[in-house]
């Protein structure tokens, strides 16, 4: 069973911090690399951070120095540590992988970031 599970997000204070998850399912070895994602209401969904097999990392200019991407490979799971969150941070957030041409999403988890 193929399925890509977001897990982690909640309301946490401007300054605190969050952490996701993303477990990929059943496609752990076809992955060639895992993105994360979000969309705030109103606005189109903008790629936040990836990490490829090798672990190399890319970050959006807007989270660079606050968010990091890591992986587990033996929990077949990425995560996304959030810290420092400004009230902009808040939206869903998606992880996605890559499988050759074939992008998998999962379902989105809800961050807001709010006083």
């Amino acid at each position: 069973h193929v399925q890509m599970v977001e897990s982690g997000g909640g309301l946490v204070q401007p300054g605190g911090s969050l952490r996701l998850s993303c477990e990929a399912a059943g496609i752990w070895s076809s992955i060639d690399f895992i993105r994360w994602s979000r969309q705030a209401p109103g606005k189109e969904r903008e790629l936040v951070a990836e990490i490829d097999n090798w672990a190399r990392t890319k970050y959006a200019d807007s989270v660079s120095g606050r968010f990091t991407v890591s992986r587990d490979n033996a929990k077949h799971t990425v995560y996304l540590q959030m810290d420092r969150l400004k009230a902009e941070d808040t939206a869903v957030y998606y992880c996605s992988a890559q499988l050759g041409d074939i992008s998998l999403w999962g379902l989105g988890t809800q961050v807001t970031v709010s006083s």
